[in-house]
């Protein structure tokens, strides 16, 4: 049953909340900001003019799931009525198991099993049978339900589709089901388009509505960290997740000052070189897009790796509403590919027969998968090496105005893809894309190198990371003795290492 408080916060929740031990074993009062202590005695407020509405509007870092974790199990043991129900809308799966990880560690720390069953993704207070369960965003399965208390946890990253506007309008229906019931929302800010921006507007003019914001950077990093935080983020990540600023997710993948400074300068195409290993990618379009064709490596540097895209080739379709001839491409990729040695990354849905012809043809492919992994991965590799200045692109004309269209865009919680504007093309930025980051999964080269004893060595290539090729043992091999051991060894050699001679 619940309690009417003494005074307009609840002592009892706020001291359980400001002892719960933290993971450093610091309590939770002892560590707490200003800001922290304003939002908990705000949410904890159950005095008869107080809001029961609360938008708690927070930069990344700056502690939300910790304080919605210890605010809503201090008003489980505290204040929710017996036989209540309490639930946390978690934005995601991911979430909701950080959420009860949060809660699960404040009940084991601070040595409370015995007033808070935890089972599955639900506490229980065992002296009343109150509950608090952590949900995922499902609107269909909201709608009936009588909660006491109900935290949204990122609002913010919410889609805007039909389901999840269900979801809200359940969630702020139930709030007048029930005498006392409170609602709380905590989240960085988002598209200003979203579900999370509206409610927002709505709540900054609403009597019916506490609001708090405190943008970051969260005031215990530090200037390394924001630095490093700052370094990660594109622009309008910052702006949202970092400053709480509601701003579209759309930038620009590099500028102009980054562009000309990865093109090589009247330098169109590179040679082959035996020595290094190639990746060659493919991105097709058949009648608005163009199809385009890449091939690069990796070298290692002093100042890191860099991606060296050695030459791209474009088909447009026709004015006339033509066709790009599929097999002047197929072609164009054989030929490429072997004459780089270069193994093929594509798209099935786009390329899937003919790339089944190139395999039979004797070029290995693999797939590129564009899922929305695969697609972050591809855009924020690529925004990387732009960043970093760690491409290198032909001088072509194409490749500058593609790149310079080329926007990111999100599509979810700090995940991004690549998008063109209309009337503008990406599919030379998308092959490059694949290439840099295929390459950018792969180790380091080994540095280093095979000594032969009794041996000069002979003078490293020019680049000096790359281990001897199968070739130089076999010319190697040939000025052995006889018995296949090397002159001045008791080793024999084959082509991969120096092997002891048997014994007999």
């Amino acid at each position: 049953m619940s309690r009417t408080p003494t005074t307009a916060t609840d002592p009892a929740a706020l001291d359980l909340l400001a002892a719960l031990p933290l993971e450093n074993g610091a309590r939770w009062g002892e560590k707490a900001y200003p800001f922290q202590l304003a939002d908990a005695r705000a949410v904890l407020d159950s005095g008869p003019s107080a809001p029961r509405r609360h938008y708690l509007l927070r930069g990344r870092g700056m502690s939300k799931t910790t304080d919605i974790a210890g605010i809503t199990l201090a008003l489980l043991l505290t204040e929710a009525p017996a036989n209540s129900t309490s639930l946390v809308y978690a934005s995601d799966a991911d979430q909701a198991e950080l959420t009860m990880e949060a809660l699960s560690g404040f009940v084991d720390r601070a040595g409370l099993r015995s007033r808070a069953r935890v089972l599955g993704r639900t506490v229980e207070n065992t002296a009343t049978g109150a509950t608090l369960t952590v949900e995922t965003s499902d609107g269909a399965s909201a709608f009936g339900k009588r909660p006491w208390l109900q935290i949204v946890d990122e609002l913010a990253v919410w889609p805007n589709t039909p389901n999840h506007r269900t979801l809200w309008s359940a969630i702020s229906s139930a709030v007048p089901k029930v005498p006392g019931s409170r609602l709380i929302v905590i989240t960085t800010a988002g598209s200003p388009t979203g579900i999370g921006a509206k409610k927002w507007q709505k709540a900054l003019t609403s009597p019916a509505w506490n609001t708090s914001l405190h943008p970051g950077p969260s005031p215990w990093w530090s200037e390394e960290d924001i630095a490093e935080v700052k370094d990660d983020l594109t622009p309008s990540e910052w702006r949202r997740l970092i400053l709480c600023e509601w701003s579209e997710a759309d930038d620009a993948l590099t500028t102009p000052a980054d562009i000309e400074a990865v093109i090589r300068p009247g330098d169109q195409v590179l040679a082959p070189d035996p020595r290094r290993e190639y990746v060659a990618a493919l991105d097709v379009g058949t009648r608005r897009d163009l199809t385009a064709l890449a091939v690069g490596h990796a070298e290692e540097r002093t100042t890191g790796r860099e991606f060296i895209i050695d030459k791209v080739m474009s088909w447009r379709p026709s004015d006339s509403g033509g066709r790009v001839d599929l097999g002047e491409v197929e072609a164009a990729t054989l030929r490429v590919c072997r004459e780089y040695g270069a193994k093929l990354r594509f798209d099935r849905m786009q390329a899937e027969q003919l790339t089944t012809s190139l395999e039979r043809q004797g070029i290995r492919t693999e797939e590129f998968v564009f899922s929305s992994a695969g697609a972050n991965r591809l855009a924020r590799s690529l925004w990387g090496a732009l960043r970093d200045r760690s491409v290198s692109l032909p001088d072509d004309e194409e490749v500058r105005q593609e790149f310079m269209s080329a926007r990111m865009v999100e599509t979810g919680p700090s995940t991004v893809k690549l998008q063109n504007p209309p009337g503008t093309h990406d599919d030379l930025v998308v092959a490059v894309g694949m290439i840099v980051a295929d390459l950018s999964s792969r180790p380091a080269a080994l540095t280093g190198g095979i000594s032969i004893p009794g041996r000069t060595p002979p003078p490293p290539p020019d680049d000096e990371h790359r281990l001897p090729t199968p070739q130089s043992i076999t010319r190697a091999r040939q000025k052995s003795t006889p018995t296949g051991g090397l002159i001045g060894s008791p080793y024999r050699q084959n082509t991969r290492y120096l092997v002891p001679p048997r014994r007999r």
